[in-house]
């Protein structure tokens, strides 16, 4: 009989025969098969299972294998029922009957009320002892969030801070420049040059805005050729001319046009007019440049930050994967290549495109710091039948079989003291297995090391 059953086992010998009998009451027995699962990893925590004869391994997956994390072979020995003290509690892993195996089960609320009614004291204890270890975990989780967040700001005010002093440069150096235009203008008009000959000038400007520009050691050597010929006809301000002139795309020969347009002091003034002209074109170019990044950058904040989009929704894997890399970009420059390997025409996944930016961040924060700052990063995507796979690989050193083992436990990190929590990859996989439906893996291949995040095409549930 089952109240027998009960009455033996050594779990229960502080119980008098009144108690053992309400239990067996309040529940049922259970027969399982080899190969059944009595409960599943992640679900609620509802029913208390206590063995009576067989054996049933708790197994937990991690990476893209299920570790067996304990075995329950002796009678009395249990799982579940977390939902009795912590409306929370899910199974820590799942319940798979290696044998013919049976058990008692207890639904969680009636063990509850059991527990308030025997033992008020140690039920107190429990919940309290509960609510202090979610509360630790709460607020570590936080504070990973909040580095996290002062790393993505720190790096943001980085990337904007380039560009918006180039545009302030730019700007700054326009008044000059317009100064030097109008004054270099009011000297034409001063040599009372013809209408012809100042329309001949305005072409040469426009022919040196088509050339091609000169770089390096090049520029340094027209720069000597124009400064040369300056000199040698008697023309001043060479050291401004010249540069200007050079950087434009103005030779030898395009001076001796000008030369014969204009004559005397006019040709100063005209070459520093087109000079300034230039100049200025290539300061508001400079400016718009610096402004367009600016944009850019604000843009790839909107789309990582999704403030504007639906929780749930149709998702370009690849966007996301874009905005985390400009995100990240302060971290991407010295010494790490990033390589794309986007697949053509990737279809759609339906996911929650804020959460999913959290997993890329994480990966490829945790890729860049494997590497030490050197190395390549590549991200790829590809698409199978059933689901839209992403990597990020690194060339860092790899994972040890442990570490592997390991990677996605909570608080689980291989980092010194002050710059991870082991949250990052525990963080990623609730999001990509729990809320997607998904799985996350690692081959952690020395000199290859790939995190592997696969999306199904359609959503379960």
């Amino acid at each position: 009989m089952l109240y027998d059953e009960l009455r033996a086992l050594s779990l229960l010998d502080g119980f008098t025969d009144e108690q053992v009998a309400e239990l067996t009451g309040s529940g049922d027995e259970v027969t399982v098969a080899a190969g059944e699962h009595l409960f599943d990893e992640g679900r609620p925590a509802d029913d208390w299972w206590v063995l009576l004869e067989g054996h049933i391994d708790l197994v937990r997956r991690i990476g893209h294998e299920e570790a067996v994390m304990a075995s329950m072979t002796v009678p009395g020995q249990w799982a579940g029922g977390f939902r009795a003290w912590d409306e929370h509690g899910v199974y820590m892993g799942s319940g798979r009957a290696i044998a013919p195996s049976r058990v008692f089960r207890l639904t969680a609320e009636a063990l509850g009320s059991h527990g308030e009614a025997w033992f008020p004291f140690a039920v107190h204890l429990l919940r309290g002892l509960i609510g202090t270890a979610r509360r630790i975990e709460h607020n570590a989780r936080q504070r990973e969030a909040l580095v996290a967040l002062g790393t993505l700001a720190a790096g943001l005010a980085h990337e904007i801070n380039n560009p918006a002093s180039a545009a302030v440069r730019s700007v700054g150096a326009l008044g000059e420049s317009s100064d030097h235009l109008l004054e270099s203008l009011h000297r034409l008009a001063a040599e009372q040059i013809t209408a012809s000959q100042f329309v001949a000038l305005d072409m040469l400007r426009r022919t040196i805005e088509q050339a091609t520009e000169p770089t390096g050691v090049a520029l340094a050597d027209r720069e000597d050729e124009l400064s040369t010929w300056l000199v040698d006809h008697d023309l001043d301000r060479d050291w401004v001319i010249a540069p200007a002139l050079a950087g434009a795309g103005a030779d030898l020969a395009w001076c001796e046009q000008a030369a014969a347009a204009l004559e005397g002091p006019a040709l100063q003034a005209g070459l520093e007019w087109v000079a300034s002209a230039v100049t200025m074109a290539s300061l508001i170019s400079e400016a718009q440049d610096a402004t367009r990044r600016i944009s850019d950058l604000v843009s790839a904040v909107k789309s990582y930050s999704q403030l504007d989009r639906a929780t749930v929704q149709e998702v370009k894997v690849t966007d996301g994967l874009e905005s985390t890399l400009i995100m990240l970009g302060h971290k991407l420059r010295e010494g790490v290549t990033v390589r794309r390997e986007y697949a053509d025409d990737l279809p759609l996944v339906v996911a929650s495109p804020g959460e999913l930016n959290q997993v890329w961040t994480n990966l490829v924060d945790n890729a860049v710091d494997a590497m030490a700052g050197g190395g390549t990063l590549t991200v790829r995507t590809y698409a199978d039948e059933h689901a839209v796979v992403v990597e990020i690989a690194d060339t860092g050193p790899g994972m040890t079989p442990d570490v592997a083992a390991h990677a996605f436990e909570p608080f689980f990190t291989t980092k010194e003291v002050g710059r991870g929590t082991g949250l990052g990859l525990d963080i990623s996989r609730r999001i990509v297995v729990e809320r997607h439906g998904g799985e996350i893996t690692v081959d952690p291949a020395p000199g290859d090391t790939v995190v592997r995040v696969r999306l199904p095409l359609r959503p379960s549930g």
